[in-house]
């Protein structure tokens, strides 16, 4: 079985800024807080609705969980969910894609389907 993955979600600026320089030390409440949020497959919805709602210009990075190594911690966060927690910058080299995040009628933002699946 494949380790299971993790999801980030940037704005362009935040992934432009990845991609020139290979690494991303995390948003100003990333730093604040002393690691990186991410996002586990089911939890994307409500980190959207809470910390992102309305934005556009956003952009899912799908992260490697074996590839971000230990690192990686699943910590207690909203209502005692286990969220992923990166506590070391994010590389490049653990993305495994890239998908801008577009809004529906509705207003909210549309999760690729496949995510489900990740």
């Amino acid at each position: 079985m494949s380790a299971p993955r993790v999801f980030k979600i940037l704005t362009h600026a935040e992934h432009e800024h990845l991609r020139a320089n290979g690494s991303f030390d995390g948003s100003s409440d990333d730093r604040r807080d002393g690691f990186i949020h991410l996002s586990g497959a089911s939890q994307l919805r409500g980190t959207l609705e809470r910390h992102f709602k309305g934005q556009d210009g956003l952009v899912l990075l799908t992260l490697d969980s074996a590839a971000l190594g230990q690192a990686l911690r699943w910590e207690p966060s909203r209502g005692g969910q286990l969220f992923p927690h990166l506590f070391a910058p994010l590389t490049l080299s653990t993305v495994i894609r890239a998908d801008e995040l577009s809004r529906g009628g509705d207003g909210n933002h549309r999760i690729p389907g496949w995510v489900e699946e990740a």
